[in-house]
């Protein structure tokens, strides 16, 4: 890829983030993090308590795009906006099975990170600079973690990486999970099935088209946003996939639309199940900072019945008082925690700055971390060239660009002296990422 990189000094606060904030008013939930000292924190995490309420103001930075990418049909992929789409109202009493044995499927695979490490060395290429990054994650593996407090029925593990004073999250699944989620029984594949339909049903190649079906499924097509957004005093940046816009798009995230199917309601029972699901709806959009969700409600048979259009900042009120409602200043709260942890254990352990870490994380129990042995470290690169889950170019890249040539799995900041002259080179960086 082209490079036009110059050094991008490092910024101790954003001029915007008063406005940005969205400001939580509950008090912090009690969580036991601690640890025996500074030096050896502990390796766990307990579960947080969801019916204690919080002691503190949790700031969340509303996101911000920094950059958009297509994958094309042949899963390359592109900084364009080539794949977006449209928004338009479904027919009524669509059918979600139509189509399904033309369904084109992307194989299951392996939760890496390069499309986003991708976007970030053009985002640097193009000279934008932003403070030091403190996560890089897709957008599934965040929602996991906010919704870990109300998740009482599945685990899962994430593998994480330190360098420069990033912290890189990707969602680990074994052999077994990939070949699991390959092989989903025929109700299951049709069930999935259902909501990418709806989304073809509900979407255009331009603004203006009429109703109807908007093209068989092809699930290599996607379009992706990425956005810097704080948790914190964690700056982070997000990639996750855009369903569409409503109108029109100018490189702004207001007109975003996310689309979800769900089935129909027909009695408290259904009731308090699609606002458990709202929970994930919500997380999802909001750090993206999808301001719409337009939920397709269905049959048992894929017969969409009704659609509904909701406003992701407003979700948290339609469920607040009511039973076993969620809260989602507690999942904010609880993801603080957790980053924070991480950081604790991680960013001191002196490991080599190729180590791979596992977090594990069990329903209604909580959080372990564990650094892998070198079989388990390799068996994460999988044969594939790569310095961990990280791909080959892009650790050359950064080693390039630090002009370290092991790379740092600290936050360690370098004297004045050294950022002042290493700015004068046109590859330089300061440690940690520039956004």
């Amino acid at each position: 890829m082209a490079s036009t990189k110059r050094a991008l000094s490092t910024v101790s606060s954003d001029p915007n983030d008063a406005n940005e904030r969205i400001i939580q008013k509950r008090p912090r939930l009690g969580l036991d993090i601690s640890p025996s000292s500074s030096l050896h924190p502990s390796l766990s995490l307990s579960y947080p308590d969801t019916s204690h309420s919080i002691s503190h103001v949790v700031p969340f930075q509303r996101p911000r795009p920094l950059i958009t990418f297509s994958y094309d049909k042949s899963r390359q992929l592109e900084f364009s906006d080539a794949a977006m789409r449209y928004y338009v109202v479904p027919p009524p009493g669509a059918d979600l099975a139509h189509g399904y044995e033309r369904w084109i499927r992307r194989a299951e695979e392996r939760g890496r990170l390069d499309g986003l490490l991708r976007a970030v060395l053009e985002i640097q290429s193009r000279g934008t600079g932003h403070p030091v990054v403190g996560v890089i994650s897709w957008r599934g593996v965040m929602t996991k973690i906010l919704t870990a407090p109300y998740e009482d029925r599945d685990g899962w593990e994430l593998n994480v990486m330190a360098n420069n004073g990033t912290l890189y999250f990707e969602e680990f699944l074994s052999d077994a999970r990939l070949k699991e989620k390959e092989d989903m029984t025929p109700h299951h594949l049709m069930q999935t099935y259902y909501g990418y339909a709806f989304e073809s049903w509900c979407t255009a190649s331009t603004p203006d088209a009429s109703s109807g079906w908007g093209g068989d499924v092809d699930t290599n097509v996607q379009w992706c946003s990425v956005v810097k957004t704080k948790l914190g005093d964690t700056r982070i940046v997000i990639g996750g996939e855009v369903d569409c816009v409503r109108d029109r798009y100018s490189d702004r995230n207001d007109t975003l639309v996310e689309l979800k199917t769900s089935m129909v309601i027909r009695g408290a029972r259904d009731e308090a199940r699609f606002e458990r699901k709202l929970l994930k709806f919500y997380f999802q959009s909001f750090l993206l900072g999808v301001p719409e969700i337009v939920v397709g409600f269905r049959t048992p048979k894929g017969q969409l019945t009704t659609v509904q259009s909701f406003k992701t900042l407003e979700i948290p009120r339609m469920v607040r008082g009511k039973p076993h409602a969620w809260d989602h200043q507690i999942c904010l709260a609880w993801a603080e925690t957790f980053l924070g942890w991480i950081k604790s254990n991680v960013m001191v352990s002196g490991a080599a700055p190729e180590s791979v870490w596992r977090v594990k994380f069990t329903p209604c129990v909580g959080v372990e971390l564990t650094l892998l042995p070198e079989d388990e470290r390799r068996e994460v690169e999988a044969g594939e060239d790569r310095v961990g889950f990280l791909p080959d170019w892009y650790w050359k890249e950064m080693q390039d660009d630090t002009g370290d040539e092991h790379g740092s799995s600290t936050g360690t900041t370098k004297p004045e002296s050294s950022r002042s002259s290493a700015a004068l080179r046109p590859r330089a960086l300061p440690p940690g990422w520039q956004i």
